[in-house]
């Protein structure tokens, strides 16, 4: 655990020989924040995997309806999706060789879900430092302008915390990124199903209400490597890391569940993994 204040500034990716991204998408993910779109998952694998989901949400009953939060040291599956090579191999090309997956969750808005998350900064919710974690979202849905895709404001990773307001009650969030409007241009995160993107944990980032007749649902993937360290001992009660590739540094991490049945187990819940 870690006493200093939080170091919330953005660390560019050096990486002159990268395995699986190109030289070019990890200068933009330094310049814009993000990086999109990548195949990960075919169309059997994410029919299978959206199959899953939408199990695990009915099972769960009205409390899985908007989102499962950080299962992923509870469920076998979810574990095995977290741990899946072709997503660690993007994941690595920016964080290093060791990966750790600390959070997770399922976000799914129904056609015509009123919830709005505001404009918002990930890693200013979160006890951890310094700010390095990579989410990655994994489309189990095709989501575009329509059905409330998430949407990025380029560039403003690197620019600090931000100063915050508070949100009316039609939104997730009590507060949002104040003067988002001063921004820039939001940029529409359109994915096809079995397609990821990553973006930095200081992004500006939310999401609109879903006016459409479709669903659009996600699964978010927390990474950082061991080097960034948890900040707040009552707020680590609800981290489960599991250590995906290479080494774990001092973080304490769990190993591949039997189980996956999310009716015989609960989660910790991390405190603002939105």
């Amino acid at each position: 655990m870690l006493d200093e204040p939080h170091n919330l500034s953005f660390q560019s990716v050096q990486n002159t020989t990268p395995k699986t991204l190109s030289v070019e998408q990890i200068a933009q993910y330094n310049l814009r924040g993000f990086v999109q779109p990548f195949d990960i998952f075919s169309v059997a694998e994410i029919t299978d995997i959206r199959s899953y989901v939408d199990q695990l949400m009915h099972e769960m009953g009205p409390q899985g309806a908007y989102g499962i939060n950080c299962y992923q040291a509870r469920l076998r599956g979810l574990y095995d999706i977290t741990t899946d090579p072709r997503i660690l191999d993007h994941v690595a090309d920016l964080i290093g060789p060791n990966v750790l997956c600390w959070a997770s969750a399922i976000l799914s808005k129904k056609p015509h879900d009123p919830k709005v998350v505001p404009w918002h900064q990930d890693a200013t919710f979160w006890s951890l430092a310094p700010a390095r974690t990579v989410t990655v979202w994994l489309a189990i849905d095709d989501a575009d302008e329509s059905n409330s895709a998430m949407r990025f404001l380029p560039g403003t990773h690197d620019q600090g915390a931000m100063r915050v307001q508070q949100t009316d009650g039609s939104a997730v969030f009590h507060k949002e990124t104040a003067n988002a409007d001063a921004l820039g241009n939001p940029f529409t995160n359109s994915l096809n199903a079995g397609q990821i993107s990553m973006h930095a944990d200081m992004l500006v980032h939310g999401s609109l209400a879903n006016t459409s007749n479709r669903r659009r649902c996600g699964l978010t993937l927390r990474y950082c490597p061991p080097d960034v360290q948890i900040t707040d001992e009552t707020w680590a009660r609800g981290v489960e890391a599991i250590l995906c590739r290479g080494e774990a540094g001092n973080w304490q991490t769990h190993p591949r569940p039997d189980n996956d049945d999310i009716t015989k187990t609960s989660s910790p819940h991390v405190v603002g993994n939105n």
